[in-house]
């Protein structure tokens, strides 16, 4: 729908940029609003209740920054685009949360890609509106802390002592649930066999 208006200053071609790169920016965080909600229901194990609670925090805070955006959005003359069918187009190909019921590493390890992900698309955005918007520009660019701050504290939960990530080096969502598993357990010593007596 082509715009018929932009705030005061704006050219109206500048708003319809601005409000498409919201719109992707909105698709992504109501995204990560569903897969926070999905691990707060799915993630078992030791440290369950702490990150169980973390999330719906988070939910919270992601909620806020969808009704900011999508609020933005319309303030630029566009139509916020937040129904499910639309969000779903608005993916990419192989953004799907890899993990169903999981043990709190792997949920964790997997969730620090999807932060990756979210953070560096809120960091283009930042750079692809600056010249044109500074209102749009501040307004992502205070989202962005947020979302580091919550990135940080799924970090804490899959880091050493010495600040190294148990999904360092990995890429893929799975990847880096198996990586937080595997870091995040206690070492098993195995018990020696009992050899054949001749």
């Amino acid at each position: 729908m082509k715009h018929m208006y932009a705030p005061a200053g704006i050219e109206t071609g500048d708003a319809e940029k601005v409000a498409t790169i919201l719109q992707e920016r909105l698709a992504t965080l109501v995204d990560l609003s569903l897969i926070l909600k999905h691990v707060h229901w799915n993630v078992i194990g030791p440290g369950f209740i702490a990150v169980h609670q973390m999330m719906d925090s988070q939910v919270e805070s992601t909620r806020g920054m969808i009704d900011t955006v999508a609020e933005r959005i319309t303030t630029m003359g566009g139509v916020a685009a937040g129904l499910a069918q639309q969000v779903t187009e608005m993916r990419q190909a192989g953004d799907d949360y890899a993990l169903g019921r999981g043990p709190v590493a792997a949920h964790l390890g997997a969730l620090d890609k999807v932060y990756e992900q979210t953070c560096s698309g809120h960091r283009t955005a930042i750079e692809q509106v600056g010249s044109i918007d500074p209102v749009t520009e501040d307004l992502l660019i205070s989202q962005l802390a947020e979302l580091e701050l919550n990135h940080w504290f799924v970090r804490a939960h899959i880091s050493d002592t010495n600040g190294r990530l148990a999904t360092h080096g990995t890429i893929s969502q799975l990847d880096a649930a198996t990586a937080a598993t595997y870091a995040m357990q206690p070492e098993v010593v195995s018990e020696p066999e009992d050899e054949d007596e001749d």
